[in-house]
């Protein structure tokens, strides 16, 4: 894992850290954080809400090439980072849904756990947020 400082402080991501598939190339400078296949085929871009911060550091999970899974958005599922259908407990009332996905390559992944990332269901940095490094003890 690499992290990148960026100078201006007033941005969204001041600090990132890029979680990527440790199936890239070692020495490789132009790193990029893995994207989602199912993107364009489903809504996760219509849920604009985040879930409950579950964990302030990432998962890292192996993740098969032609494999459908669904990331927990909501953070009450009990076998995180993936949902357990958790959202479907209509005492619990939770808005969001899982987000399904697939990825280019089988290998080890970094997935969110604080469920802020803007990249969906992959880790981006955003739990290094201090709001976010405060919310969970």
């Amino acid at each position: 894992m690499s992290i990148i400082l960026r100078r201006n402080l007033r941005t969204s991501w001041m600090v990132k850290q890029a979680c990527y598939s440790s199936n890239a190339q070692s020495g490789d400078s132009a790193k990029t954080i893995p994207k989602n296949l199912l993107e364009d085929k489903q809504t996760a871009v219509l849920q604009k809400e985040n879930g409950a911060i579950f964990d302030k550091r990432p998962f890292k999970l192996h993740l098969d090439k032609d494999k459908t899974y669904s990331w927990c958005l909501c953070g009450k599922s009990k076998s995180q980072p993936l949902c357990d259908g958790m959202h479907k407990n209509e005492f619990l009332k939770i808005k969001q849904r899982p987000i399904r996905f697939k990825v280019e390559k089988t290998g080890d992944y970094w997935l969110c756990n604080c469920k802020q990332t803007t990249h969906r269901p992959f880790c981006d940095g955003t739990h290094k947020q201090p709001h976010i490094q405060a919310a969970v003890k």
